[in-house]
């Protein structure tokens, strides 16, 4: 009898704890910039974080969900302290979000330290790639370098046989020059790195048009786009120095630009025309939700709930199980904007990258399409310096 009695004490413990685990909720903290001119970064990440919640039920693996949103400002010691809170009064369960790189590298040894899993949205800072790589860091975008990696392939392939190089001189910046040297192996006509928050290039363009190079690679992000395309149409070097760049045409910029971006090329993994009902379904409910279409910042921000839900429902919400929440993100386990990718050792998506083009749609104003694939699951080129063992 008093077997059986400490039996059912033991079952109903059981019960308890099995009840406990179900009905806690997950925390994430989304670090991100929400204010000054580059809160539209923010914004758009955190609308596509959002239609997935809504997709989802507002649910993570059946689990309630609490998001705590932090401004990082876009200072390294703003972001810490923000993180500081989600870690130590928030306790939160996943930290994700942020934008840029030099911010990701100010955050991630206490994220990481605290066995806190950290999934990037958007910032590819090579450091996570490779040396500095972690069981607790994700990416569900990409690393700086395989974005241009692929314009580096794309204009390699080309019957341009020299370019004239143009980027922001900060690490990201030079980056994006790494990555596109990898693969572009024939004659570079020149290279500046102009100021980071520059907005007047009277003076690169002059040295440009002096060189009379086959093309232009560019990176110039934000409000710096703009401004360069705009000057770059009015100086009349479209007509025959053609623009090819990276995160700087797209969805968030393109009402800025206006139809001095038609024309223009550049690559990114988001195959925004695929027919893949999952990408489709985002890009019709996003619009209808928001007003306007979604860039590739949302796009990426959507998969890290999709992410986070496969994650918790492999541990049947036992958010006390790390391990197996890794080992099932390692899976990538859900259904991706991208269609079916796959992570590699350092937690970087294996996945395609893609041509596009700006052009004039049937009113005569930018039209984003995209125009074929250049790279079939690239794998980025730090991964060999993470050793990180699955």
């Amino acid at each position: 009898m008093k077997k059986q009695l400490m039996c059912f004490v033991t079952a109903l413990a059981t019960l308890a704890v099995s009840s406990a685990i179900q009905a806690e909720t997950v925390k994430i903290g989304f670090l991100n910039t929400f204010s000054g001119r580059a809160a539209v970064f923010g914004k758009h990440q955190k609308d596509g974080f959002e239609l997935a919640l809504d997709h989802l039920g507002r649910k993570l693996g059946g689990l309630d969900v609490e998001v705590i949103y932090g401004d990082d400002q876009r200072k390294p010691d703003a972001a810490r302290q923000e993180v500081d809170a989600m870690l130590k009064k928030h306790r939160v369960n996943f930290v994700t979000g942020i934008t840029w790189s030099n911010i990701l590298a100010a955050v991630q040894k206490p994220v990481v330290r605290s066995k806190t899993f950290l999934i990037t949205t958007n910032a590819g800072w090579s450091g996570m790639a490779g040396k500095q790589c972690s069981p607790y860091f994700f990416s569900t975008s990409w690393n700086n370098d395989q974005t241009p990696e692929s314009m580096g392939k794309l204009l390699q392939d080309s019957s341009v046989d020299n370019v004239y190089l143009l980027t922001a001189n900060y690490q990201a910046g030079k980056d994006m020059l790494a990555g596109f040297q990898r693969y572009y192996k024939k004659t570079i006509a020149g290279k500046i790195l102009y100021k980071l928050g520059q907005t007047d290039y009277q003076a690169e363009i002059s040295q440009v048009r002096a060189a009379k190079p086959g093309a232009i690679f560019g990176f110039f992000p934000g409000g710096m786009g703009i401004a360069f395309v705009k000057q770059y149409k009015a100086a009349g070097l479209d007509a025959n120095i053609p623009l090819y760049t990276v995160f700087t045409v797209d969805h968030m910029t393109l009402k800025g630009h206006g139809k001095a971006a038609i024309g223009t090329f550049h690559t990114n993994y988001w195959d925004l025309d695929s027919k893949n009902p999952v990408n489709q379904r985002f890009i019709k409910d996003f619009i209808k939700k928001y007003g306007y279409h979604p860039s590739h910042f949302s796009a990426q921000a959507y998969d890290a709930p999709l992410l986070i839900d496969s994650a918790i429902r492999a541990v049947n919400g036992d958010l006390s199980n790390k391990d197996g929440m890794r080992d099932a993100m390692r899976k990538a386990d859900f259904d991706s904007i991208r269609g079916k990718f796959t992570y590699n050792t350092n937690h970087i998506p294996i996945q395609n990258f893609y041509k596009r083009e700006v052009i004039a749609d049937a009113d005569g104003n930018p039209k984003i399409v995209t125009r074929g694939v250049v790279f079939e699951n690239h794998k980025d080129s730090h991964y060999k310096d993470c050793k990180m063992k699955w």
